[in-house]
């Protein structure tokens, strides 16, 4: 059975930092294209970042400069790092594979 489990969320400060990991169970990871979402309230779910199977990355450009989504296939996992954040970054982030999406974990930036 498919399982993503998302951490790393909580309360920082504007120009802060966070790093979100997404454990994968019941898939190799490392054979899928996998994807950061994040949607806040009120709003549809946006793409954020994505890695394909051989390490590219895209990045919507609200993020560009500042996240990087890495993959550690040996620990079936993805993260997206997440530098000088906004408050307009806060929402709830979620993982994804073509097989469902994560419960979510929420991101809140403080001005």
């Amino acid at each position: 059975q498919v399982h993503f489990v998302e951490s790393g969320g909580g309360l920082v400060q504007a120009g802060g930092s966070l790093r979100l990991s997404c454990e994968a169970s019941g898939f190799r990871a490392s054979m899928y294209a996998m994807r950061w979402y994040r949607q806040a309230p009120g709003k549809e779910r946006e793409l954020v970042a994505a890695i394909a199977v051989g390490g590219i990355t895209n990045y919507a450009e609200s993020v560009k400069g500042r996240f990087t989504i890495s993959r550690d296939n040996a620990k079936n996992t993805v993260y997206l790092q997440m530098n000088s954040l906004k408050p307009e970054d806060t929402a709830v982030y979620y993982c994804n594979a073509i097989f469902g999406w994560g419960q979510g974990t929420q991101v809140t930036v403080s001005s």
